[in-house]
């Protein structure tokens, strides 16, 4: 392990170092972890493959949860901690060269991990085009990635909406509430827009109809659940 810190009160950023090993992957795919003798659990990269190129660890993004196979756990590790890792896996990934030039990104929660993989990679690898992200979260501390989000914003890399689910607090300026097709409808003024969402079943479901109905094509849209 090359380092664990805290990104809210319930999710840590977990890196892990190759030691020299290769790891090829593209964003938005998943790999393999356990501890010890343990089962594999899959988890969504969150490093984008340049960031693993240029520095030697994959980042992951992990809820801290004591009925996770490998969450249960996670706060005890120790840097040089060992963590079998394996894949990658999953078709959840931004094509190589896409040709659509508006990309829409939802997230909901954890669901924040493979697209910043995608995110990141469109910043690195220069890719043309304009990138929103929507991103749902329970409370305004549970936004993992926000300071390295904003940032990107100011560069004018990414534009960027936040929605809480949950109580709004006193002096919260942005969304607030499920998102729902009125949230979506500015966020995608081009039915050519490629649109990729992550979360919880029932809310990617719920916006991909909402999308179908705001005029995007099935082909464009690209979902994974947890």
């Amino acid at each position: 392990m090359a380092s664990l810190r805290k990104a809210t009160p319930t999710t840590r950023v977990l890196r892990l170092a190759l030691d020299g090993n290769s790891f090829s992957y593209r964003a938005g795919q998943a790999a393999m972890l356990a501890r010890d003798e343990g089962e594999m659990v899959p988890y969504s990269i969150a490093s984008a493959p340049e960031e693993t190129a240029a520095n030697g660890w994959l980042e992951f993004l992990v809820k801290v949860d004591p009925t996770a196979r490998f969450g249960a756990t996670v706060d005890t590790l120790k840097r040089g901690a060992i963590v079998t890792t394996d894949g990658p896996v999953g078709s959840f990934v931004f094509p190589d060269v896409p040709p659509e030039r508006r990309f829409l990104f939802v997230a909901g929660g954890t669901g924040i991990a493979p697209l910043r993989s995608m995110i990141q990679h469109i910043a690195a690898a220069h890719v043309p085009g304009t990138a929103r992200l929507l991103y749902a979260a329970r409370a305004r501390e549970e936004f993992a990635y926000a300071p390295e989000l904003r940032a990107l914003e100011r560069q004018g890399l990414l534009e960027l909406w936040l929605t809480l689910t949950r109580e709004t607090p006193a002096g919260w300026r942005h969304g607030h509430g499920r998102p729902g097709a009125d949230v979506l409808r500015p966020l995608v003024d081009d039915p050519e827009t490629l649109c990729f969402l992550c979360g919880p079943p029932g809310m990617v479901a719920e916006l991909s109809e909402a999308l179908i109905a705001l005029g995007i094509p099935k082909t464009r849209i690209v979902t994974e659940g947890y």
